[in-house]
């Protein structure tokens, strides 16, 4: 692409960094913006770096907040003894669009990979142990990807937490194997949900 103005070319490629925006996509966001009221634009701005300089992670469930404790936590009107355990943020909110799940989450940051380098130690698998130990959890939903990485994650965490008392289930086999459950359609994630399986009926069907 050939620009007549650096800044134009600076603005797009700015946005291609972010993923799934190719140059022209890029491009015609940067046109759209510059057809745009320059006090929308300059808030368009604003929020972003707000959002960026302020956003905070839950202590408790390390879910996006506006506070030390997220809004799911910290609502009375939630099952604390009720914990869905997923591999990032996009999941939460695929499940919150479902308003079927009515429990508190913890998010891992990611799934136990070795061949990606990606071990337990690098994971929120530690705090996950102290927090059903400390709070006397009553049952840990699974609601990672159905992935060899993801039945790994499961098998450790599950492994680590034994003898606490709790409740091990994961979500129902509505999720193919090998599909992310951000892409599921919320009916097809909250009859998952619903229909959860106790993990040694999910692990003996693999």
């Amino acid at each position: 692409m050939q620009f007549s103005s650096d800044l134009l070319e600076s603005a797009v490629n700015e946005f291609a960094k972010l993923p799934g925006i190719g140059k022209k996509t890029a491009l015609r966001l940067v046109l759209h913006l510059l057809k745009t009221d320059p006090s929308m634009v300059q808030g368009f701005g604003e929020t972003l770096i707000r959002m960026r300089q302020e956003i905070k992670f839950c202590q408790r469930c390390f879910n996006v907040a506006d506070a030390d404790i997220c809004s799911i936590c910290a609502n009375s009107l939630r099952k604390q003894e009720l914990i869905c355990v997923v591999e990032s943020i996009r999941e939460v909110i695929a499940i919150e669009s479902t308003q079927q799940y009515s429990g508190t989450y913890h998010v891992l940051g990611g799934i136990i990979s070795p061949l990606d380098g990606v071990g337990p130690d690098q994971l929120n698998i530690e705090a996950l142990v102290n927090r059903v130990q400390k709070e006397h959890t009553q049952e840990l939903i699974f609601a990672l990807n159905p992935t060899i990485q993801g039945d790994t994650t499961i098998y450790y965490i599950q492994k680590r937490l034994q003898g606490s008392g709790a409740r091990f289930t994961t979500i129902a086999r509505g999720i193919a194997f090998g599909g992310e459950l951000e892409y599921a359609d919320e009916m097809t994630l909250a009859r998952s949900i619903t229909n959860r399986l106790p993990i040694e009926s999910y692990m003996a069907g693999r």
